[in-house]
């Protein structure tokens, strides 16, 4: 075998090593951005469970089916897009798309990982929580994913498995499907949607390259993509006042969630007249921000009920 020139030795050596199998993992499994989906399950979990025993078990047993049902319908997305991710600079690095990973071996990990979630919930939680967990695969990859590359309110529908893990959590915990439920799955809905609009305009070039259909795509004022952050942060705001209305939280909570809420709207309000990338950023900044922030304003502010 032939050594290498001087000048190759360089540049091999120089060159930024190769991603190992523990990283190809983690992204092929989203587990930085599935690490919210666990937070929300957990303080679902957390506030059906006050003013009763806390079941630690039960709660690992939650988070644990949760996340390997999240870590699975991940893999199943970057199967169904590996396509358009190799085209996408941002993406393309990606194991799939880079060919570093065999495409069967993904599939094999995301069905892997959700039958285990699914089944390990139905087992050792509760039927109702493994039923919430396959709706929200099924949705995610099935209806969501595809939905991206055919119509912008694919945003809308991808909002829906993003809002479900806190009513796992909850129903995890042996809470009732009732209002407190609801107000849960409607906080993460709304929550997300200016989350991920700011994300979209910060990224619009590449998605329009390929062809996802957004709702920033063509917005270079960034004016539409800042007044529909604005509605929907109102949204926000209107819907923590809810827990007031049902009393099933304090005063904090009527204070400072809707101020939460607002300060969203007043970002994305600035966002969509001046059209800058610092004040998209900041709103995105603020949305992840936000939402431990809400939540443990809510886990102090919620009243037990009897």
């Amino acid at each position: 075998m032939e050594s290498p020139e001087p000048n190759q030795t360089i540049e091999a050596s120089d060159a930024p090593a190769k991603p190992g199998l523990r990283q190809d993992l983690a992204v092929l499994m989203k587990v930085r951005l599935n690490f919210f989906v666990l937070i929300t399950t957990f303080f679902g979990f957390l506030l059906a469970s006050r003013g009763g025993p806390f079941e630690w078990m039960k709660l690992l047993h939650t988070i644990l089916g949760a996340a390997a049902a999240a870590f699975g319908s991940a893999a199943f997305n970057q199967l169904m897009e590996v396509d358009l991710d190799a085209r996408m600079k941002r993406t393309a690095d990606r194991p799939l798309p880079s060919r570093r990973m065999d495409p069967l071996v993904a599939f094999g990990i995301g069905w892997v990982l959700s039958a285990i979630g699914i089944i390990h919930l139905a087992v050792q939680v509760g039927h109702f929580a493994a039923y919430l967990t396959a709706a929200t695969i099924a949705i995610y990859v099935f209806v969501y994913t595809p939905l991206k590359r055919v119509s912008s309110t694919n945003t809308l529908v991808g909002a829906v498995p993003g809002a479900i893990p806190p009513v796992i959590g909850w129903v995890g915990a042996g809470g009732a499907p009732g209002w407190e439920a609801w107000f849960l799955f409607g906080l993460l809905f709304f929550w997300q949607l200016p989350h991920f609009i700011a994300i979209n305009w910060l990224c619009r070039d590449e998605y329009e390259s390929v062809g996802y259909k957004m709702w920033s795509n063509g917005d270079l004022t960034g004016r539409k993509s800042g007044i529909l952050s604005a509605v929907f942060a109102l949204m926000l705001a209107a819907w923590s006042l809810l827990p007031a209305l049902l009393g099933f939280a304090n005063l904090l909570w009527t204070l400072l969630g809707p101020l939460l809420a607002l300060v969203m709207m007043a970002l994305a309000v600035r966002f969509a007249r001046d059209g800058e990338r610092t004040s998209a950023r900041r709103l995105f900044l603020f949305t992840l921000l936000y939402l431990p922030v809400a939540l443990l304003v809510l886990t102090l502010a919620w009243r037990v009920r009897a």
